[in-house]
């Protein structure tokens, strides 16, 4: 019996443990997640306030999106600006005649764009108060200030006055931090190509933000307003002939005697139709991917080659390993290189030609205008690629194509250079 007692007494004390062990135990793994979600959740930064609609100074959204802010300023460890002629040697003769073959450096990235562009040498300033379209915050409400004034006016006459550098309020409305587009020009293109704006999307914005800047342009004669020459379509040769339609060209050579176009880094305009734009990738996935800073999820702001943050940028999508994926990009990258060398050395080869050409007695002018027709595309379609960052990984089969344009058209202009003064 009074084992039987025991037995009894010791079931009622289980049962009376278990009504306290019970509700402790669920208070315990309650606490335990909500630590683990505190400490685990990733979330994205933002808002918690609202910044003034036309803030120009980046630093005052600091305080609202602090990490953002750090991401920003870490644009500052790039301090190089090397010239494009130590590695394109090439280049100093085909832009003979024109500004940039005083000074053409590698930029060093959005925060120095007002400290870089001050100091460039002034026969690149020749263009005006429109150096700065690209260049700052400040830009939009400069130009609603001063209107179509604004293209005319000097270097000179905006110099104090335009400050700050690319920020928060080029690619962001202050209000709700959606994308937005703050460049009249890139607007104006994509009104002349018949986009309706509002029907955007947000993918299409994480580009098309970057394409206000990103992008080849000309300014036009009479106006001097920044222009996209869209209008026959945005590919290298598609611009090419909307200039030769026009009949417009920046400069002549001054010893071929061909007229000749400038590109501007056509990052945009190679972009599209690429295999990852195809796929639905925009420039921010892989420049501005998102990454984790303690709880905060953000979109990077350091930007840079997606080669330097290949984790963020590439395995996302790509498992075939970051030394695969390396060795793939800098495989594409080495054969642009070579390929653009060799387009360099033969247009430099069409102007010595021409020169000779140009200035022989009895010269055939038909065939030496046709001769610098040929340069002018042989050049076009190498400055188009030489200008454009990524060394052709943007788009490598269109840019190898261009490559192979530019050196089929200068190997013509010489031939017929020499046709032109009686040389077989």
């Amino acid at each position: 019996m009074m084992g039987k007692e025991e037995d009894i007494l010791s079931s009622d004390q289980i049962k009376k443990l278990l009504l306290i062990a019970v509700p402790a135990l669920v208070v315990v793994l309650v606490v335990t997640v909500f630590l683990f979600n505190r400490h685990n959740t990733v979330d994205l930064e933002g808002p918690v306030g609202e910044i003034a609609a036309n803030e120009t100074n980046s630093e005052a959204w600091a305080h609202y999106y602090p990490a953002h802010w750090d991401s920003y300023q870490a644009n500052y460890a790039n301090v190089e600006k090397p010239s494009h002629f130590d590695t394109k040697p090439y280049l100093k003769t085909i832009y003979a005649g024109f500004g940039f073959a005083q000074e053409y450096n590698e930029p060093r990235g959005h925060v120095y764009t007002i400290e870089d562009i001050l100091a460039i040498d002034p026969a690149r300033k020749k263009a005006g108060a429109s150096c700065f379209t690209c260049k700052s915050t400040q830009v939009p409400e400069t130009i609603e200030k001063y209107g179509a004034q604004y293209y005319l006016m000097t270097f000179d006459d905006l110099k104090d006055e335009i400050v700050e550098p690319i920020g928060c309020l080029d690619c962001h409305d202050p209000k709700t931090m959606k994308l937005r587009l703050s460049r009249p020009a890139l607007i104006d293109a994509l009104q002349r190509q018949g986009r309706d704006l509002d029907s955007i999307t947000n993918q299409e914005m994480r580009s098309l933000v970057c394409a206000q800047c990103h992008v080849t342009y000309y300014f036009e004669p009479e106006t001097k307003e920044i222009t996209f020459p869209w209008d026959k379509g945005i590919k290298a040769d598609q611009i090419l002939a909307y200039y030769d339609e026009e009949g417009f060209s920046e400069w002549v050579h001054p010893d071929a005697g061909t007229g000749l176009v400038k590109p501007r880094h056509a990052e945009y305009e190679t972009f599209m139709n690429s295999t990852h734009q195809s796929a639905g990738v925009a420039c921010a996935d892989c420049h501005m991917p998102y990454t984790r800073i303690g709880n905060k999820k953000i979109s990077s702001h350091t930007w840079q080659s997606p080669l330097n943050n290949i984790e963020e940028s590439c395995t996302t999508c790509h498992r075939n390993g970051t030394d695969w994926l390396t060795e793939r990009v800098e495989t594409i990258q080495a054969q642009v290189i070579q390929s653009q060398d060799l387009a360099g050395n033969a247009v430099v080869d069409a102007i010595n030609e021409l020169k000779v050409s140009s200035a022989a007695p009895q010269v055939d002018q038909a065939k030496l205008k046709e001769a610098q027709r040929l340069h002018r595309e042989a050049q076009w379609y190498l400055d188009f690629v030489a200008v454009t960052n990524g060394y052709g990984f943007h788009n490598p089969t269109e840019t190898i194509n261009n490559l192979s344009m530019a050196i089929d058209s200068a190997h013509k202009s010489v031939l017929l250079a020499r046709e032109a003064r009686g040389l077989e």
